[in-house]
């Protein structure tokens, strides 16, 4: 079974994705290479993240990892190391063997970083390999229901009215939640403040008990505590709306005409993992994220399971840091 990162129960740290450190000195074609991709894996793989637990980056990686564990027989570790919006993570990733047994788990603030921060200590293209995106999550505006806005534009006009006193929640400075309320901030012209949180349940739970007004949560979190009556939701952020929630009108349409957000999550592995093995892990995860309970479980919360090739996963990568770099120059987002 899956253990969390902070527990005893830790995998090696040796890298990223072949079947033992020594094979990442040999090249992919090399005698025996096949034999090693054939094994893996025989040891247990670690999944870092970036965030708390009860995220959807987080979530993601469980899900994975159970139905890895269950077809493999290798425990899946879930690292949790929560800080600076999933920088930490990366860098350890970055860092690692590629050997097979070390994987990144990212949100879309995996592109957020380098539009927003001067200098990474890392290459957000060059020192990873994509293996497959898993789900897509929209994101829903949800507020406290103390502050008494039941609309995208009374909640605009509130902090109109009230210049630098609404607070918002983020998942840490740098994430999708930040980058995606700067830019409704951005497009609404108002001026609130930005609370970062380690992680999405705590800037959820926050915005629940009111130290906050309001958070762009993914959907997939939030859902329960809409349909509890806890947060009331304002507005979701895709061009349309989504089928779990019919009666919550989209962002664009309901105050802020434009706005769309849309959060991918996936899997990641250190630059240099040989081929054969990225093939491996993208062909079980792949086949994890078509299983029809798999897919069951996320259409549920609003999510759907998006597979995609190494290439097509490098190729979003890429083009998402190019049009995140542009709306953070002209709305003037950076990292303080």
């Amino acid at each position: 079974m899956m253990h969390n990162g902070n527990g005893t129960a830790r995998a090696p740290r040796c890298g990223a994705l072949l079947a033992g450190c020594a094979i990442a000195l040999a090249a992919p074609n090399a005698p025996g290479a096949s034999d090693e991709v054939a094994r893996y894996p025989d040891k247990p793989i670690r999944i870092v993240v970036g965030f708390t637990a009860g995220s959807v980056v987080d979530v993601s990686a469980r899900v994975v990892g159970q139905k890895m564990f269950e077809r493999w027989k290798q425990q899946v570790v879930i690292d949790n190391r929560p800080s600076a919006g999933g920088i930490i993570a990366a860098q350890i990733v970055a860092g690692a063997n590629p050997d097979g047994y070390t994987l990144l788990s990212v949100s879309a603030s995996h592109a957020v970083a380098p539009a927003i921060y001067a200098k990474l200590p890392y290459d957000t293209v060059k020192d990873f390999a994509g293996i497959t995106t898993t789900v897509n999550s929209p994101a829903v505006l949800v507020v406290n229901r103390a502050i008494g806005v039941k609309s995208v534009k009374e909640l605009i006009a509130l902090a109109k009215s009230k210049p630098g006193q609404l607070n918002f929640a983020s998942a840490g400075m740098g994430s999708a939640t930040h980058f995606s309320a700067e830019l409704f901030k951005s497009m609404a012209g108002i001026e609130v403040v930005h609370v970062p949180y380690k992680g999405i349940p705590e800037a959820l739970t926050d915005t629940m008990t009111g130290r906050v007004q309001y958070f762009l949560s993914p959907m997939a979190i939030a859902l329960p505590f809409i349909k509890e009556g806890k947060v009331l939701a304002l507005g979701v952020s895709p061009a349309r709306r989504v089928s779990v929630l019919p009666d919550v009108p989209t962002i664009a349409e309901a105050g802020l005409p434009g706005y769309r957000w849309d959060t991918w999550f996936g899997l990641l592995a250190p630059a240099k993992t040989p081929r054969p093995l990225i093939n491996k892990l993208n062909g079980e995860i792949t086949r994890i994220l078509n299983l029809p309970d798999v897919r069951e479980r996320w259409t549920a919360l609003g999510t759907e399971p998006i597979p995609s090739t190494p290439a097509g996963f490098d190729k979003l990568v890429a083009s998402q840091i190019e049009v995140l770099t542009k709306l953070a120059r002209a709305a003037n987002i950076k990292a303080n």
